[in-house]
């Protein structure tokens, strides 16, 4: 076949007292290709197994984060507590004095919230819906 480099000849020589090389008696080139399918073999295994860990990490701590983050957001919500007790003291008014007109147009349907809590409640959604996605992606590379 020609010439040989000289990495082919040092593959070669190191191949020789390999198990593998002893058992087949084919030549040099099947040699060469048997060891360099063993060793890639190991290899490929070894990326496979290090990978399948950093997924599993990922799925903990994804699944972690979300527990935690979901309890931030259930505490941040606001509480309907307040507006109950706002419109049951405005019954007890009314009930109180029947005669009066009572002008329930300042009523508001909804409370107004400060702009920081819209901030920090849009923030951690976002950050819970990168956690599930994150979490996702892990599931499909341990599929894969």
């Amino acid at each position: 076949m020609g010439q040989r480099s000289t990495a082919d000849e040092q593959i070669l020589n190191a191949a020789q007292g390999l198990p593998i090389a002893q058992e087949c008696d084919k030549g040099d080139d099947s040699k060469f290709w048997t060891t360099y399918d063993k060793v890639s073999k190991e290899y490929d295994d070894a990326l496979l197994s290090r990978g399948n860990g950093d997924m599993n990490i990922i799925l903990t701590f994804a699944g972690l984060f979300s527990a935690v983050n979901s309890t931030f957001i259930i505490g941040m919500l606001p509480n309907p507590a307040e507006t109950t007790n706002v419109l049951l003291l405005r019954l007890i008014q009314i009930t109180a004095d029947p005669g009066a007109v009572h002008d329930i147009s300042n009523l508001s349907s909804s409370t107004g919230y400060p702009s920081s809590t819209v901030w920090m409640q849009a923030l951690a959604y976002a950050s819970l819906a990168f956690s599930v996605l994150a979490a996702f992606g892990a599931v499909l590379g341990k599929q894969w």
